[in-house]
């Protein structure tokens, strides 16, 4: 009897170097044979995954095809082939935000203002599909290309959860330590807001380089982060303007009924009136 194993991938990409690697993946660049058209393939090996990995690649999967944002790292394909499942997404060449931010050490308040706007953007269509990221950090913010001004890009959904309106719900704990918010830590019932608690932590260390909550030892620094005990220390944040400082304070706002949504932020002074803030 003929196989009928699928080889679409196999048939109408060519693969290339590899750019990224992860537990049970590995991301290469990629070319579509009939458009000469380059992309990331995400390579899972599904031989590897448990029941339960493979209902989250499933989850991922059905989260980057509902997304379609200019800010959003885009899901052009996905395809299952025997013992691997293939992802096709943009090709982004700039690089990490994080990366960005250590060459800078800092950003100017105008290049932070457009920065986070974008971030801003993202977000507000994730939220507005129902979908909550869950894993906001500089590292999973990406430079279109290496040109000045490059658009920023929201990637890495594995962590992305489906949410019904304004649901708040155990989902279970997900994040990095540095930018978790108080209810995940506290671990209350969640939803949007904790992508906007993150958001305050980006923009933060856009604006110094360095982040509001810090400490060696995880459980002190889980301390801070439940209690919001974070200030704008001197010298490096006597030149920041007070509108800046504002946008921070309302995302990083324990309440999450009184914490700063994404159409809120984008109606926001700072980030709507930039050229008379910067």
């Amino acid at each position: 009897m003929a196989s009928t194993t699928c080889t679409r991938f196999t048939d109408e990409y060519q693969l290339y170097e590899e750019l990224g690697k992860g537990a049970f993946s590995v991301v290469r660049k990629c070319m579509k044979i009939s458009t000469a058209q380059e992309y990331a393939a995400k390579i899972i090996n599904t031989k590897k995954l448990s029941a339960r990995d493979h209902q989250k690649l499933e989850r991922e999967a059905r989260i980057c095809r509902l997304l379609k944002h200019s800010n959003i790292v885009r899901l052009h394909d996905s395809i299952s082939e025997e013992g691997f499942h293939y992802l096709v997404f943009d090709l982004v060449t700039g690089g990490e935000l994080f990366e960005d931010i250590v060459a800078r050490e800092y950003y100017s308040e105008a290049d932070a203002s457009h920065c986070i706007q974008q971030i801003l953007e993202a977000v507000l269509h994730c939220h507005q599909m129902g979908v909550v990221h869950r894993d906001l950090k500089p590292e999973n913010l990406l430079l279109a290309s290496k040109l000045k001004g490059a658009a920023v890009k929201l990637a890495d959904f594995g962590l992305a959860i489906e949410v019904q309106g304004d649901q708040q719900a155990w989902f279970g704990f997900a994040g990095t330590p540095g930018y978790l918010s108080p209810e995940v830590l506290r671990k209350e019932p969640y939803g949007k807001p904790v992508d906007m608690w993150a958001c305050g932590v980006i923009l933060y260390i856009l604006l110094v380089g360095y982040p509001p909550f810090w400490d060696e030892d995880q459980h002190r620094l889980y301390q801070q982060i439940k209690t919001g005990a974070y200030d704008f220390p001197s010298p490096e944040w006597d030149t920041v303007t007070p509108e800046a400082k504002d946008l921070i304070i309302k995302m990083l706002t324990i309440n999450t009924s009184r914490r700063i949504t994404a159409t809120d932020a984008l109606k926001h002074p700072w980030i709507c009136q930039r050229s008379t803030v910067a």
